[in-house]
């Protein structure tokens, strides 16, 4: 098969369409008021609810590039037929919902379906106008349609039409991102928006599954997506870094095995199983993060080099204490007390010890000073009062 060609069998347009309502439902929330919240797959694609209980029942249809909307275009009456279910189990004209069609696809210009575009276009018209196009389709769908719609009485199906709404040509799911970003982003330094974009959709995502796996059962309100963009938008400020790190663990964690160097510190330390296994995630995460924040282009010249010598001020001045009575003929036990001591200090009592003032992290402090106690040669810091003496001999006896 050439290299752009498509199998036959391929499902990348109905895939597309899934993950479109997901991306198409983060632009809308956010662009509705704050008290606006929604569900996914429950009575259509998107259902907002406003702060009065009003719905909205939304289909979206991503269709391919030059998609045109005809009279009897299945996307559409599809949709009336889901809606018109809504409409009669919720009491009809007293009924509190509107309907809408959202598509990549256009309305062609002679279609009757353009009386959806306008909602000032009375129900009384848009009933007359659809009546001669449905009489004589033949589409099995459309005769299903056709009948359930017979069912309306009076001014039902007036009021039924007039409460759809049809928007075509609407933004492409690769559209969206920029959509996102230029219209709600803008407080952002242009640099990092994409990366906020990136894991403002990721949470949306994940609670998107959630919705869907019946995991989550309450609606997401834009109140909840607008403090946690806030919260987010919070970390790229100049003060701060954004923390994506705190979940993570190495896909290997191989205690007992392990040959780093920061590793053998801590165990001439005599330190349990799961203490190693937590210095092992802190230096990972700590690392992961440096990465992380060196692809996104957040940290100034020379930052972390900074940084890590603070941090090596400090522990000198800290090992200068607990080392002072520390000599040559100190026993093992008053080594081991004394490395010990240093190492909790480093672990417990280094939370002010800030990369910027807003990151308060503590992997990120913790997971720097195991980082120096990895660096080669000979490590940046130690904890145990003979360490250093111990890799003098050995790298000796290597030579």
């Amino acid at each position: 098969m050439s290299g752009g060609a498509r199998s036959p069998y391929s499902a990348a347009e109905q895939s597309l369409g899934y993950i479109y309502q997901a991306r198409f439902a983060l632009l809308r929330i956010l662009e509705l008021p704050e008290d606006s919240s929604l569900l996914l797959e429950k009575e259509d694609d998107v259902e907002f609810d406003d702060a009065a209980g009003r719905k909205s029942l939304m289909s979206l249809k991503h269709k391919a590039v030059g998609d045109t909307l005809t009279d009897l275009a299945t996307d559409f009456w599809k949709s009336v037929r889901i809606w018109l279910a809504h409409y009669k189990a919720n009491g009809r004209i007293g009924c509190d919902a509107r309907f809408m069609l959202f598509t990549t696809g256009v309305i062609g210009a002679d279609s009757i379906l353009t009386l959806f575009k306008d909602e000032e276009v009375e129900g009384e018209a848009r009933a007359q106008a659809v009546k001669e196009p449905l009489d004589k389709s033949r589409s099995v769908l459309v005769v299903a349609v056709r009948e359930e719609l017979a069912t309306l009485v009076g001014a039902e199906l007036a009021d039924f039409y007039s409460r759809i709404t049809i928007a075509d040509a609407t933004l492409r799911i690769t559209d969206i991102p920029s959509a996102v970003i230029n219209r709600h982003l803008r407080t952002i330094r242009r640099e990092s928006r994409p990366f906020l974009f990136e894991r403002l959709e990721g949470w949306w995502i994940d609670q998107a599954i959630q919705l869907l796996a019946g995991e989550r059962t309450a609606p997401i309100s834009g109140i909840e997506v607008s403090d946690k963009l806030s919260a987010m938008a919070e970390e790229y400020r100049n003060d701060n870094l954004p923390i994506t790190f705190r979940q993570r663990k190495p896909d290997i964690l191989d205690v007992a095995n392990d040959p780093r160097m920061f590793v053998e510190q801590l165990r001439t330390l005599e330190l349990s199983t799961t203490r190693l296994q937590a210095a092992i995630i802190d230096y990972y995460r700590a690392f992961e993060q440096r990465s992380s924040w060196a692809r996104e282009n957040l940290l100034v010249s020379n930052e972390i080099e900074e940084y890590e010598d603070r941090l090596i001020d400090e522990w000198g001045r800290y090992k200068e204490v607990v080392f002072e009575t520390i000599s040559d003929k100190s026993g093992d036990a008053d080594c081991l007390a004394a490395g010990r001591e240093l190492y909790r200090w480093a672990e417990l009592e280094t939370t002010s010890l800030r990369i910027r003032e807003r990151v308060t992290e503590p992997y990120v402090t913790r997971g720097a000073f195991h980082i120096l106690a990895n660096a080669r040669p000979e490590p940046h810091v130690h904890w145990h009062p003979r360490f250093l003496a111990q890799l003098a001999q050995i790298l000796g006896k290597a030579a």
